[in-house]
């Protein structure tokens, strides 16, 4: 499920590939840009901002991109068999090949995917809140936004990208067991011990697992994560069997985790409890930008 650390991930491999390099391939699969062509322009950077991608080309333009749930991008080699996929869910491909050795970026099924002026990122990104993993970090903002609205649910407010930007299901599950509060908790309710740990909490864990190819928040091996995804499984402290529910209005999909004997708080009904979430694909793998009042989440 790409998160903070993943969409991290993809910048720094895109980074790593087109930065610096002239594009000779620039091919956009969606009809509203089917006729662009970024051929002959250097690629200046990638930089990622929460769970947007922004890649940054000469003459002042911006492709701007989110991966959902489902998207990615991958990077091939010369003559390397793309495997992200079919071709009809290939959304652009941008290459280098004259650089050594070429490359070839093909973003897969990415539910957002525009071209806008680099001086107008502000409309795409403007409305997120500190990145955990970006220069604007500001733990002392992003507790604040949080506590704004005393009421919302502890985990709801974690998924609002314009609170603070990166954490998605997975680290939502994770930060409330490891605060020992079920995500149901109003925020407000929080004990400001726990309040004070929130932010430098999720920061250390989007930062251990950046360069981590398996997201891990238990440093142990082979047992990766202490609730998310584990419905059912004994929790790896207490041997209580780990519940799961939606959470939320159900306009989306959001798989949520907790321990019903470690973590204190309000939980959802029990009908709802066990209505186990589908989980993602992988050991990796949300936010559309909405229009601003973030991925979104």
């Amino acid at each position: 499920m790409p998160e903070g650390d993943t969409v991290w991930q993809t910048a720094k491999r895109l980074h790593t590939a087109l930065a610096g390099e002239m594009l000779t391939v620039s091919d956009f699969r969606v009809p509203r840009y089917a006729t662009v062509d970024l051929t002959g322009r250097t690629v200046l950077d990638v930089t990622p901002r929460g769970k947007h991608l922004l890649t940054r080309i000469e003459g002042g333009l911006t492709v701007h991109t989110h991966l959902g749930m489902e998207g990615s991008w991958k990077v091939f080699a010369d003559q390397e068999r793309w495997t992200g996929g079919p071709a009809h869910q290939i959304r652009v491909v941008l290459a280098a090949a004259d650089a050594r050795p070429g490359r070839t970026a093909v973003g897969y099924r990415l539910p957002v995917l525009d071209l806008l002026r680099t001086t107008d990122e502000h409309r795409a990104v403007g409305h997120l809140g500190p990145d955990l993993l970006g220069p604007d970090w500001a733990p002392d903002r992003a507790l604040a936004n949080l506590l704004a609205d005393p009421a919302r649910p502890l985990g709801e407010a974690l998924l609002d990208q314009r609170n603070l930007a990166g954490i998605g299901n997975v680290y939502k599950s994770e930060l409330c067991f490891l605060l020992r509060v079920t995500p149901w908790l109003p925020v407000g309710a929080l004990p400001t011990v726990h309040a004070a740990q929130l932010p430098v909490l999720a920061k250390k864990l989007l930062e251990a697992n950046r360069d981590r190819p398996i997201r891990s928040t238990t440093g142990r091996r082979g047992q990766d994560l202490f609730v998310y995804g584990r419905a059912k499984r004994p929790c790896l402290r207490c041997g209580t069997p780990i519940r799961a529910a939606d959470q939320g209005d159900g306009s989306r999909e959001r798989p949520t985790y907790w321990c019903p004997n470690c973590q204190a708080g309000p939980d959802p009904s029990a009908t709802a409890a066990r209505r186990a979430p589908r989980t993602a694909r992988g050991p990796r793998s949300q936010d559309r930008p909405s229009t601003p009042p973030r991925t979104t989440n």
